[in-house]
């Protein structure tokens, strides 16, 4: 019987970060989502952001065209919804999803 053991740690799917590191992770053109509604976003987002509404019922068929093994940046009011969406995402494959801590009020 061969048994494989693991030295490290595996990194997580989903990192909620600070504002500071977001723009850090900003730098690397990874595609930038806010899953609010598009009232919210017309209301202003961050640069660059594509506007995918959380609320809507086509979210996961709209979140599924993005490129899974791409890093993606979310973010949504103050972290509720990006949080839950995250969490959609992480079960549909994506391999890695930064989380905006505090949402856009915090930006």
């Amino acid at each position: 019987m061969l048994l494989i053991v693991s030295c490290g740690q595996e990194m997580p799917v989903v990192e909620t970060v600070e504002k500071e590191t977001f723009k850090v992770l900003m730098q690397n053109d990874y595609p930038l989502i806010d899953v609010r509604t598009p009232q919210e976003y017309d209301e202003g987002y961050i640069d660059k952001a594509s506007n995918i509404d959380f609320n809507a019922p086509d979210f996961n068929d709209q979140i599924s065209k993005l490129d899974m093994d791409q890093p993606l940046l979310i973010y949504c009011a103050a972290g509720g919804r990006s949080a839950k969406a995250a969490a959609i995402m992480e079960s549909l494959g994506f391999k890695k999803v930064y989380e905006l801590k505090g949402g856009y009020r915090n930006w």
